[in-house]
């Protein structure tokens, strides 16, 4: 797995209610709601980098990604 860096995010409360809201309703973390959100907006912008054969996703039945091998 790629290396994680930790950084402050300042954020209006009310923005970090909703998504901690959504996050709760997809049984995610709120870290990971923000990043599935942020790779989100990447992608659909044209800027995500193309994952590796190794990372390569696929969509389980809840529509969550998994590697192939099954692991999130």
């Amino acid at each position: 797995m790629a290396e994680r860096k930790a950084f402050l995010l300042r954020i209006d409360p009310e923005l970090l209610e909703a998504v901690q809201r959504w996050a709760d309703d997809d049984l995610r973390s709120l870290n990971a709601q923000i990043e599935f959100l942020l790779r989100r907006a990447l992608r659909d912008a044209g800027r995500a980098k193309q994952p590796d054969a190794d990372e390569q996703r696929t969509k389980n039945a809840e529509g969550r990604t998994r590697t192939k091998n099954g692991e999130r």
